[in-house]
């Protein structure tokens, strides 16, 4: 089965490396517009049933896609412990950074997220047994340090309860879902992967739903609705064909486009603009991660 929207063989190497760019600064800019809807339909609907129906729009986009390329094979799993563990980890992560996107700048939020690829690193070396040298240990706890100031919950409005520690469950529960991804990519296709990580939140959550259902009368709230579902499929279908075109060195720097999209979403639909201690952590995280790229490359 092939995922890639063209014959890559088939282009120069230089247009594949651009082609593969553009489409990753295509999907950060849709992960910018699919937070910017979670933080709207969180102004008017339960928690819970926005997270539901964004997995619900996300499931619907990506059966559409996936099903008629591949057909009922991309069903087929023979790892149904990591796909059900990848897809709870998802939940968890998305309920995180619910709170942290109604609580605070969504610049400030994915700035947070930025820093998940400093945390994996660490983690393979203590799930996997990889070797993880003094400078990447220094530029975790660096960005780790950058996150602190970016969060400052009686900055933010984040109560200082025990709601202050969700940026901590996003980059626990994020990076347990980026590694289960990472191991489910060396054993199966990753459209399988996708529809899974998408139906099974929805199954697993659908028993809550009429307890929590609040009727949508507003046709604006399904608006914003349906496009947390197309920005969420067609973005991370988007992802997925940019490394089919280019290497993940190529294309992972763009992936710090998502702040500067969400710093002028979050001002243009929220009034809210990250103060200049915010926009220092942000340039640290994105420096820290850079630099880790940069170590990536040497050593292979």
């Amino acid at each position: 089965m092939s995922s890639s929207i063209g014959p890559v063989a088939t282009i120069s190497p230089v247009r594949a490396t651009l082609t593969g760019i553009a489409l990753t600064i295509s999907a950060c800019a849709l992960f910018a517009l699919l937070d910017s809807g979670t933080k709207y339909t969180g102004q008017y609907l339960p928690m819970l049933m926005v997270v539901w129906l964004r997995f619900v729009a996300q499931a619907v986009v990506t059966t559409a896609w996936v099903l008629p390329r591949h057909g009922l094979h991309a069903l087929r799993t023979t790892h149904p412990k990591f796909q059900i563990g990848r897809a709870l980890s998802g939940v968890m992560t998305t309920v995180f950074a619910f709170y942290c996107i109604q609580n605070m700048p969504l610049a400030n939020f994915t700035a947070i997220w930025s820093a998940g690829p400093l945390l994996i690193v660490v983690a393979s070396a203590l799930l996997f047994g990889e070797k993880v040298s003094a400078a990447r240990w220094a530029l975790l706890v660096i960005g780790l340090l950058a996150v602190i100031a970016i969060v400052r919950p009686e900055q933010d409005g984040m109560p200082l309860g025990w709601m202050a520690l969700a940026p901590v469950g996003v980059l626990l529960c994020g990076t347990t879902y980026q590694l289960l991804g990472s191991r489910l990519a060396r054993l199966e296709h990753p459209t399988t992967t996708q529809l899974y990580t998408t139906w099974l939140p929805v199954i697993a959550t659908a028993p809550l739903i009429p307890w929590i259902w609040e009727p949508i009368a507003q046709w604006h709230i399904w608006l914003a609705v349906a496009v947390m579902g197309l920005c969420s499929g067609i973005g991370h279908l988007l992802l997925l064909q940019a490394f089919t075109f280019a290497t993940p060195s190529v294309v992972s720097p763009f992936l710090y486009s998502q702040i500067g999209f969400a710093m002028g979403m979050g001002w243009l639909f929220f009034g809210q603009t990250p103060d200049g201690i915010s926009l220092m952590g942000m340039a640290i995280i994105m420096g820290c991660g850079l630099f880790s790229m940069w170590l990536s490359v040497r050593e292979h």
